[in-house]
């Protein structure tokens, strides 16, 4: 289907080419690779392939920017990352169509996404004017401790395609208001957010070189080359555990300060005592946002067995009703999954659990004709082999399994090398600690639904990664930290 001439408009305004010391170039081989809308499968925008050679001038451009960023006062990169915040609003409607254009997620989350990720431009303007170091003496007495904290220097940053603008605010905000400098290499199949974005932030007054972009369909040599270059010193992943482990291990040879968002496999733990109509909200939102192609959506619902079939009914009953379509227009619930690839791993997860002897509530199929869509699913009654249990979805699949003792149900959450997210629904609030205390995860959502918030520190445990984004801790992730003795 052709594009509306609002949507066509809006993408001649996205840049095609590279962003690399404040210039928009062609890529040095002159190649270009298409971006497709996922619900229609047609190409809507061709932009510039970054080779290796493009990925270093842009390392260089960093690096050449890095000592002047790092000296600008930081009243003046706060305001800046205001200003940045104040534009997004602005144009909220805009980088709404456009994510939706390029991922394919409805229209009313992606000006979610947008809310959500302006806030980390709000949050760290404020953090870079409160990072504070220690003065104090020594316990011989013989001297005064002073701890200071310097930015890390350039870094190197990869985001998915689940998010494309809040996951580029989420890294680039707290390393501008550390003073840092970045290269940025967006993921192939979403990068016309990033690029868009790099244009608002230099009209918002982020000097040239400070931000580079250079999108690529050959990440991973690229990748090398920068974390091979001693002059990268942070590397900040979004991504699967899997590549994230070899970034890791290339990271080693320079022992490069690393964060690393990794996999999920998220528990969704419903009592006995829950509220069940808040329960069942949460679900839908940590089941279906994103057309459940999120690290923290809930992958595994763990229901005790005496509210299990009245809970699976309230749900199947809303998926059921659940409009499917064109994220970019107005009304739908579930948009296109990313690729064909997403629609068969979705199809081959209903079937396995199927053969394990789960049962089909609503949807479970993919759904024939352009794009790349399939139906929202409630399956019941998982078995503890299903491949659901130990793999992340990435689609709109719900899976439940049944529990009869808060024992079971710790040990089935806690069964898997992730360990991202959890959310638990019970109105006991002793048990709700003893959740906090037991669960294997880096966050949790207690009667909640959606955790994530930027003054929040955001990531997990156990293979789901390291580091956090957001909160006070999160521009520590750019930051060194300096002692200084001075002898009394």
């Amino acid at each position: 289907m052709a594009l509306q001439q609002h949507e066509q408009d809006l993408l001649d305004r996205v840049q095609s080419g590279l962003g690399i010391g404040g210039t928009w170039e062609a890529s040095s081989s002159g190649a270009t690779f298409d971006v497709q809308d996922p619900a229609t499968g047609e190409t809507i925008k061709s932009i510039a392939d970054a080779t290796v050679e493009d990925a270093v001038r842009a390392l260089d451009a960093a690096v050449a920017a890095q000592d002047a960023w790092a000296a600008t006062p930081t009243r003046e990169r706060s305001n800046i990352l205001r200003r940045a915040f104040d534009l997004l609003q602005e144009r909220k409607e805009e980088f709404a169509l456009l994510m939706s254009l390029e991922m394919g997620k409805p229209i009313a989350e992606s000006r979610g996404e947008v809310g959500y990720g302006g806030e980390f431009l709000r949050w760290f303007s404020e953090e870079a004017v409160r990072v504070q170091g220690d003065y104090r003496q020594n316990p011989e007495g013989s001297g005064n401790i002073l701890v200071s904290h310097m930015p890390v220097g350039p870094c190197y940053f990869i985001t998915p395609w689940n998010f494309p603008l809040a996951m580029a605010t989420r890294k680039i905000a707290p390393a501008l208001a550390a003073g840092c400098t970045v290269v940025i290499k967006p993921a192939k199949l979403t990068p016309l957010t990033t690029v868009y974005f790099a244009q608002l932030l230099e009209e918002a007054g982020v000097p040239a070189g400070v931000v580079n972009v250079v999108p690529t369909s050959s990440s991973g040599a690229q990748s090398n080359a920068l974390l091979s270059d001693p002059r990268l010193r942070k590397l900040s992943f979004t991504g699967s555990t899997p590549v994230g482990v070899k970034l890791l291990e290339a990271a080693a040879g320079n022992v490069l300060r690393t964060s690393m968002e990794l996999g999920g496999n998220a528990p969704f733990i419903v009592f006995e005592d829950a509220d069940l109509d808040r329960a069942v909200e949460g679900v839908m939102l940590a089941k279906y946002r994103n057309i459940g192609q999120a690290c923290t959506a809930a992958n595994r619902v763990i229901v005790h067995e005496s509210v299990a079939d009245e809970f699976a009914r309230r749900v199947s009953e809303r998926v059921s009703k659940m409009t499917i379509g064109r994220g970019a227009e107005e009304g739908n619930d579930i948009g296109a999954l990313v690729d064909d690839n997403a629609v068969a791993t979705s199809a081959r997860l209903v079937a396995d659990a199927v053969e394990n002897g789960a049962e089909v509530l609503t949807g479970g199929q993919a759904i024939d004709g352009p794009g790349h869509f399939f139906q929202p699913t409630v399956i019941d009654k998982l078995s503890p082999q299903a491949a659901i249990m130990r793999e992340e979805i990435f689609g709109p699949v719900l899976g439940i399994i049944r529990f009869s003792t808060e024992e079971e149900a710790v040990e089935i959450a806690n069964n898997t090398e992730y360990g991202l997210i959890s959310y638990v629904f019970t109105e006991n609030i002793h048990r709700g600690h003893r959740m906090i205390e037991q669960l294997e995860t880096g966050m949790m959502g207690l009667n909640a639904g959606v955790a994530s918030n930027a003054a929040a520190p955001f990531g997990g445990v156990k293979q789901s990664g390291i580091g956090r984004e957001g909160g006070a801790e999160g521009i520590h992730e750019f930051l060194s930290t300096k002692y200084t003795l001075l002898p009394r």
